[in-house]
């Protein structure tokens, strides 16, 4: 199965994926909204939750945002909503603003809260479906994508009273399978010294794995801040949750990695040099770097 493969909707899975990507003009900047942040090496101040930031402009943009990071606002440049902030905005709430329809500001900083999640589901088990060879698992992974697409789309009562940790179990479930299922191609256990420090949720911070073929390895969840992953062939790798703060990416191949995100991205360093999974783009920095 390849990107292109068709769903019974008619629709493909690289159509689907471009509806998971941000369109911040058509959103009520959501995510400068509903979520709080500290301050921190991320952010230059404190901002409690379901409050404005005090950056936000009076037509939804921000006033600093060519200017970000030097600003001090680097976790702004790292977040993406995978398309929840448009589609709540316009869709969930009919393109009527929290500052048009005050009483709408909680449930609708809710509801992006959750969509957010539950899209992100959707960029995963996509992902997960075009990869498996098994024909179970894709019509697993398809179900599972229909019904947290029609939760997603409302109605608002059903979005904000679901479960969402029950469908986090039921993907994670999908995904650890299909990762098992392809990385057994790649990973031929006990042939390098490495690995028994190549495991799910390995403190792996600074590392040096520089210039390595990392093929088939289990990272998923692993704390990856500030290795060097330069030059590494991480074909088959499982990155899901992954930390790639800092990660140094330059010259790395992820183009068969598995379950990477754009925000994953976003906080590491890497260069035009850096080969990406299909779908995902270069982070602007990493070219300013």
């Amino acid at each position: 199965m390849d990107i292109t493969s068709e769903h019974p909707s008619g629709t493909t899975h690289a159509m689907e994926r471009e509806s998971l990507r941000p369109d911040c003009g058509s959103c009520f900047a959501l995510c400068c909204t509903a979520f709080g942040f500290a301050r921190s090496a991320d952010f230059a101040i404190d901002k409690p939750a379901d409050a404005p930031c005090p950056n936000l402009d009076q037509d939804f943009s921000c006033t600093i945002h060519d200017r970000l990071r030097p600003r001090g606002f680097r976790g702004c440049t790292v977040f993406d909503c995978f398309g929840a902030g448009q589609s709540v905005s316009q869709q969930l709430f009919g393109g009527i603003s929290w500052r048009a329809a005050p009483d709408s500001r909680l449930d609708m900083f809710a509801a992006f809260k959750a969509v957010r999640q539950l899209h992100e589901m959707l960029w995963h088990l996509a992902e997960a479906q075009e990869k498996t060879f098994d024909a179970g698992a894709a019509r697993e992974a398809e179900d599972l994508r229909l019904v947290i697409g029609d939760l997603a789309r409302g109605p608002l009562t059903g979005l904000l009273a679901c479960d969402l940790d029950s469908f986090h179990s039921a993907v994670r479930t999908i995904l650890l399978a299909v990762s098992e299922e392809v990385r057994a191609g790649y990973f031929a256990s006990g042939t390098d010294h490495l690995d028994a420090v190549l495991q799910p949720n390995a403190d792996l911070a600074g590392a040096n794995l520089s210039a390595r073929r990392l093929c088939g390895a289990d990272l998923r969840g692993s704390c990856l801040i500030a290795a060097d992953l330069r030059g590494s062939d991480l074909a088959g790798v499982d990155l899901l949750g992954a930390d790639l703060r800092d990660a140094r990416l330059d010259g790395a191949d992820l183009t068969a990695a598995m379950f990477v995100t754009q925000p994953q991205l976003n906080s590491a360093r890497g260069s035009s040099r850096t080969l990406l999974p299909p779908g995902l783009t270069v982070p602007p920095h990493w070219l300013e770097e």
